[in-house]
């Protein structure tokens, strides 16, 4: 039951942002220089974990930058780095499915692989300002349930 509502819930924001706002796929273009910033900015942040550069991913997060999934509640870039950062190395590539952005909002969905073959399926909910990530909220979906990789 909470898997469906889940899913409704996704289903329904993601038709509503795509209604008022621009839809992108994960090779389109978004109508929009600052649309079309966002989506790099995305991009950017999971091609940082697929090459393994936390330099790269810390340039493209503003000051104040929170990571919120079902384990962290709005943690701070210091404990996003010690908890999160680590399972890069576990990470193979994204396969963005969908990236629907409007104005400083975007939802991202996307299927993930591990260095060892293991599919893991998440959507995450960025807020963006002045031309940075300030918020990633994420929502595991099917497969391996970070952090908790043991499975």
């Amino acid at each position: 039951m909470k898997d469906l509502f889940g899913k409704t819930l996704l289903v329904l924001i993601i038709t509503i942002f795509s209604r008022q706002g621009f839809s992108q796929g994960p090779s389109g273009s978004a109508t929009g220089p600052q649309h079309m910033s966002a989506g790099k900015l995305v991009r950017a942040y999971y091609a940082a974990y697929e090459k393994k550069d936390w330099n790269s991913l810390e340039l493209v997060l503003a000051d104040g930058f929170t990571f919120s999934s079902p384990v962290d509640d709005h943690i701070s870039v210091k404990s996003y780095k010690e908890r999160c950062w680590p399972n890069c190395y576990k990470i193979k590539r994204f396969d963005m499915e969908k990236l629907v952005v409007n104005g400083d909002e975007a939802f991202v969905t996307y299927n993930g692989w591990t260095t060892d073959g293991k599919l893991f399926r998440n959507t995450e909910y960025f807020r963006f300002k002045d031309g940075k990530i300030l918020s990633d909220e994420c929502f595991f979906g099917k497969g391996i349930s970070y952090p908790n990789s043991g499975k």
